[in-house]
């Protein structure tokens, strides 16, 4: 089966790996694979259909190579630019003369602010991922995935590339069979929520991120940590900030100061940086700048059926 493909030629160095690292799951996220020689895929589903994309790049500021199968081909050629960061605008974020940030920016000089205007693909796995922790959020998000979502078009899907469920399929899922995938029942009906309401949410990415804000702090179980989770994603907002969060919280406040911070202390710490509040958080994760552990790691979940 032949696929349509691209090359687009980025105008400033486009690591793949980091780019797309926002767009990744965990390390067994079904609709995502990196090849032993570096090419990257994903499986997508676009609102013209489901698409397999392959990026491969030789240096991260060569030509970036696409091929795509799939229904959704063409829409996901035409996004792989936004994608890759092509619209960030970094103007006025000047890391290195931060004296906390500057060692950060040189370790990692590149780090463009994916977009990808799909709505649903972003707040779906965020909603899994609230409140429990990271093991547990990718494992009930692959089982998801494979129980629900549908092989990418393809020679990846007979390798094991997988779509995202749609939404039809989302809101039509059994309350028990939630709980078999791991998900309580305060996420699973959030999640249900937002998939019988998908047009709506979709017709987002056609706007600003501050009214996409407002209509996601408008859905049941969607808030604030959420919804920069996901504007951060689908429209590349460098000002989303995940409060709420713990480990941002402490992580970025040990990052700029040398000690762990609360959200109200965060928001303060922040403010000389916006309208790129985001981008730090970012550049302190990328980095796995954190505090030293004290303690055990959170413990997962064992009440729920589905584990392991």
């Amino acid at each position: 089966m032949s696929g349509l493909e691209r090359t687009w030629q980025p105008v400033r160095a486009t690591p793949l790996g980091p780019t797309l690292s926002a767009l990744r799951r965990g390390a067994y996220d079904p609709c995502f694979r990196r090849e032993p020689g570096g090419a990257y895929w994903r499986g997508v589903r676009t609102p013209r259909g489901t698409a397999a994309l392959r990026l491969q790049q030789d240096e991260p500021a060569a030509p970036v190579h696409a091929l795509a199968w799939g229904d959704g081909a063409a829409w996901v050629l035409d996004a792989v630019p936004a994608m890759l960061g092509a619209f960030d605008d970094d103007t006025g974020f000047e890391p290195a003369a931060h004296p906390a940030l500057a060692p950060l920016a040189r370790r990692h000089p590149h780090l463009p602010l994916t977009r990808t205007h799909l709505v649903l693909e972003a707040l779906v796995p965020t909603v899994i991922e609230q409140k429990v922790t990271g093991a547990e959020a990718f494992g009930s998000w692959r089982r998801l995935v494979q129980r629900h979502g549908e092989p990418a078009p393809g020679p990846a899907g007979n390798h094991g590339l997988r779509a995202p469920p749609a939404a039809a399929a989302l809101a039509a899922i059994p309350s028990w069979e939630w709980l078999h995938l791991g998900i309580d029942p305060a996420r699973s009906r959030a999640i249900v929520a937002a998939a019988r309401v998908a047009p709506s949410l979709e017709r987002l990415a056609r706007g600003s991120s501050a009214d996409a804000d407002r209509a996601l702090l408008s859905l049941s179980g969607v808030g604030v940590w959420t919804s920069a989770e996901v504007r951060s994603r689908v429209f590349g907002d460098a000002d989303a900030v995940s409060f709420g969060d713990y480990h941002v919280a402490r992580n970025v406040g040990w990052a700029l100061t040398g000690r762990t911070v609360d959200d109200g202390e965060l928001a303060v710490l922040l403010e000389p940086f916006r309208p790129h509040r985001g981008r730090v958080q970012r550049l302190v994760m990328a980095a796995g700048v954190a505090p030293p552990r004290r303690g055990p790691r959170m413990a997962a979940r064992t009440h729920l059926p589905g584990r392991g």
